[in-house]
């Protein structure tokens, strides 16, 4: 079953995903509002995030990716995020990464 992810940082990079779980997506563009970036230090390297903030918006792609590449990308995010499901600009529904 396809899910949708809304990234915005490091996985937007075509190359991250291919590591991550296995092939490259071709995301569309879309816009998640009421959150702004922030950011994560996970290993001693630092990450894009979101927190929420009223108001502000970010620009990010959406992926359709299996629940089993779901599973990889959540080893790949750490416990410095926490998933949540959020509804975008478009109307559609999203997984999104955000800072725990």
């Amino acid at each position: 079953m396809a899910e949708k992810l809304f990234v915005y940082g490091t996985l937007r990079d075509s190359e991250v995903p291919k590591k991550v779980f296995g092939r490259t997506e071709v995301g569309k563009p879309d816009v998640l509002e009421g959150y702004e970036r922030s950011q994560v230090v996970v290993e001693d390297e630092t990450f894009p995030a979101l927190v929420p903030k009223e108001g502000s918006i970010i620009d990010g792609l959406v992926l359709e990716v299996n629940n089993g590449e779901l599973a990889k990308i959540d080893h790949y995010e750490t416990d410095a995020y926490v998933r949540k499901r959020v509804n975008l600009k478009s109307g559609s529904q999203a997984w999104v990464y955000l800072k725990s």
